[in-house]
């Protein structure tokens, strides 16, 4: 007799991607994920190809993790997904500094965040 298998954390039609530990402010990496939230994700990922800001980059490998999840653990239909919620949390800040004039110590903060994507299937309406 074993542990009763823990509930899933997404609904049946839904799958989700995490990543942690990215090495930009969460400030800027909400406007990444600001950009793609409800997009169909043919259209969420063009966008991400070819958005200017570095972090675009990593936040289309979450993106492509979260669809591959759905399709090959979940069974969706990849041409129906849409990203249902895309949010930012905080993780560890470093502390740095730099000496500066008159025997002062001038902080410097080097932030990092994560990222959850979650991708929902939706019926098309005919």
């Amino acid at each position: 007799m074993g542990k009763a298998q823990n509930p899933r954390r997404v609904a049946d039609n839904e799958a989700m991607a995490k990543l942690r530990m990215l090495r930009t402010s969460p400030q800027k990496l909400n406007l990444v994920a600001a950009m793609i939230r409800g997009k169909k994700v043919d259209k969420a990922l063009s966008d991400l190809t070819f958005s200017k800001k570095r972090i675009a980059v990593d936040v289309k490998k979450c993106l492509q993790s979260a669809i591959a999840n759905a399709e090959n653990n979940h069974n969706l239909d990849v041409d129906e997904l849409v990203v249902a919620e895309a949010y930012v949390g905080k993780n560890l800040t470093m502390k740095r500094g730099r000496p500066r004039a008159r025997g002062r110590f001038g902080r410097i903060i080097k932030p990092f965040s994560e990222l959850t994507i979650k991708v929902r299937q939706i019926e098309e309406q005919a």
